[in-house]
């Protein structure tokens, strides 16, 4: 029988997982809203990128990147998360680019932009994105056991990060990678891309 400690301790643990998912689907719904008015959610904008005619997608994800470095770090650094790294390898960087690149091909789309597109009414994202997530997704579940101790573990690297690596405070590094990123899109814009 638990006790009156374990099951308010039980019950906190509850009320944070559920605050968690409602701030995740507050910021999904958020970013998918921002994905929607960039056009990223639009098959011609993402073909343009892909033909590098027009770098409106590469302008949303970079922003993306600095916005959810800052605030990921700055979280992490007021100590109201922590962050729990998933261990990588070259061989899970290249499954999963292998997926994501095919997917991206054969429908024009990327895993968020399908959502936003789905979320628009798009047809092709719908029949095609949808369909392609639940195949995929079934796919490599399947495929999962036979892999997970073989192409998976190649090149295994860990749960390191760039800081961690250099051993360095994790600013060191986001701060003049987030500014290289933003001179970047400064020139992006400026060359009128």
């Amino acid at each position: 029988m638990k006790s009156r400690k374990q099951s308010s301790k039980t019950t906190q643990n509850a009320e944070k997982n559920k605050r968690s998912l409602l701030f995740g689907l507050g910021f999904g719904i958020v970013f998918g809203f921002l994905l929607h008015k960039g056009g990223a959610t639009k098959y011609d904008i993402i073909v343009a990128q892909l033909l590098l005619t027009d770098f409106t997608v590469l302008k949303i994800m970079l922003s993306a990147i600095v916005t959810g470095m800052i605030g990921v770090y700055f979280m992490k650094s007021m100590g109201w998360i922590e962050l729990s790294l998933k261990s990588g390898s070259v061989g899970k960087n290249v499954i999963g680019a292998l997926i994501f690149g095919v997917g991206f091909a054969v429908l024009g789309y990327c895993p968020g932009t399908i959502a936003g597109a789905i979320g628009n009414g798009y047809l092709d994202a719908i029949v095609g994105g949808l369909a392609g997530i639940i195949l995929g997704t079934w796919i490599f579940a399947v495929v999962y056991p036979k892999i997970k101790d073989g192409i998976l573990k190649k090149g295994a690297f860990g749960d390191i990060t760039l800081p961690r690596l250099l051993k360095v405070n994790d600013w060191v590094v986001v701060l003049p990678a987030s500014a290289l990123i933003v001179l970047f899109l400064f020139w992006i814009e400026k060359a009128g891309l």
